[in-house]
């Protein structure tokens, strides 16, 4: 691949102790340029940065590979080696940098965030963004309805590479690294190691399944229908799948927050905000009781305030999501859910797998996904503060990544995890 190797002789020189860097450019400029390769730096904390490379693969208004890595530097562009590495994929209306460096998004979040904490532990961590991600509010989305697994699976091959390669150069070892994803990102984290996993050591899925388990018909019946309706939407020339909802939600909540919703007229912003992510059951029930933030409840089951992760932090993450996302992705993530289209099987994965769920997101019904692997190294873990009787309240599906007690409850132990593989 011509560009691939052009790329790598840039990126070698970025990092190159004699050479000097290229020139930086703002994130919001990557978009309208027309090299082939663009890097961003910028700062996280201490001696930890984080770098975006775009990388042109076509000739489509979104035909990029965005790809990060959050490493600890020795000097400018020069990071630290290590002998770990995991590349992570994000979830819906979020990118790599708002579910994992969430300091640095728009509008900034005061959690840490997971890379930065696997960073500090040794762990070169990476990841890529499915490129529905990349447009603005007023971009050009005409080659959104492209944009479906295949294309996503294929955009996670280059990355990897890109990222074996880059270790090759900067930490003198190119070996198969961790892929890791959360929420659709760890179902396109199975996807990958079923259909390809060329360059994968071992796989992470944070709260998610893949297959359905046989006595959850009532799940898989849901996800036909939402794969009917992605279809007929496609079939009429629906190509976006719109975040307006969140951003809105989010917006709002953090500049008027008892102000009466324009959105639902009976509940002011906050209450939006506490409804959409304390009781996310009722928009999208993955689960019976599944909700993105745990809520506490008062005695007529509405949100009264957030246990685990703090209303500044959960509406940053809702006003920060990208404003388009694939219809066609939506639909054909819900067809492997439904069974209804060819889907690489489970059983071609034979690496360590690590699941990682939320009680009160996909949580234990993530479990039977991992009984469907041919690997013999299944580690399962299920952050819950509760029993089954309150599982309506338990840790969310959002609080792996956003709540005070993620580092210590879910993000060591998958730190753990990691270092030992």
């Amino acid at each position: 691949m011509p560009r691939l190797g052009f790329m790598l002789v840039v990126l070698a020189a970025t990092t190159s102790v004699a050479a000097s860097p290229p020139p930086l450019v703002e994130a919001e400029q990557v978009a309208s340029m027309g090299s082939p390769f663009a890097v961003v730096r910028e700062h996280v904390t201490a001696d930890i940065y984080h770098y975006q490379f775009d990388i042109r693969v076509g000739s489509t208004p979104n035909a990029r590979v965005r790809i990060h890595r959050v490493v600890r530097e020795l000097a400018p562009w020069r990071p630290r080696p290590t002998a770990h590495a995991v590349m992570l994929l994000h979830g819906d209306f979020a990118n790599f940098v708002t579910n994992f460096v969430p300091t640095l998004g728009h509008p900034a979040s005061s959690v840490s965030g997971l890379a930065p904490y696997l960073v500090a532990r040794g762990i070169d961590t990476w990841g890529v963004d499915r490129r529905w991600t990349l447009p603005g509010a007023d971009g050009d989305i005409s080659d959104l309805g492209e944009m479906g697994v295949a294309q996503e699976l294929g955009d996670i091959s280059v990355a990897l590479a890109f990222a074996r390669a880059t270790r090759g150069v900067t930490d003198g070892d190119a070996g198969r690294i961790v892929l890791g994803g959360f929420s659709h990102g760890a179902q396109l984290t199975y996807a990958y190691a079923a259909a390809d996993g060329r360059h994968v050591s071992a796989i992470a899925a944070l709260d998610v399944y893949y297959d359905i388990a046989p006595e959850d018909a009532d799940l898989r019946a849901l996800a036909c229908a939402n794969a009917a309706a992605g279809r007929d939407a496609l079939a009429e020339g629906v190509t976006d799948s719109s975040n307006s909802l969140f951003i809105t939600a989010g917006e709002l909540a953090r500049s008027s927050p008892d102000a009466p919703s324009p959105l639902f007229p009976s509940y002011t912003n906050r209450g939006v905000l506490l409804t959409l992510a304390g009781l996310t059951w009722w928009l999208a029930p993955y689960t019976p009781l599944y909700h993105l933030s745990a809520p506490l409840l008062d005695a007529e089951g509405n949100v009264s305030e957030l246990r685990e992760s703090s209303e500044d932090d959960v509406s940053a993450w809702f006003a920060s999501a990208p404003p388009h996302q694939s219809m066609r992705e939506t639909a054909e993530l819900d067809e492997i859910w439904c069974g209804t289209s060819p889907r690489p099987s489970l059983a071609n994965i034979r690496v360590p797998l690590f699941y990682l769920g939320a009680a009160g997101g996909f949580g234990d019904r993530g479990l039977y996904s991992t009984t469907r692997v041919s690997s013999s190294d299944v580690t399962t873990l299920v952050v819950r503060r509760f029993g089954p009787e309150r599982v309506a309240e338990d840790f969310g599906h959002g609080d792996l990544l956003y709540a005070a007690d993620a580092p210590t409850l879910a993000w060591k132990p998958l730190a753990t995890w990691l270092l030992r593989h």
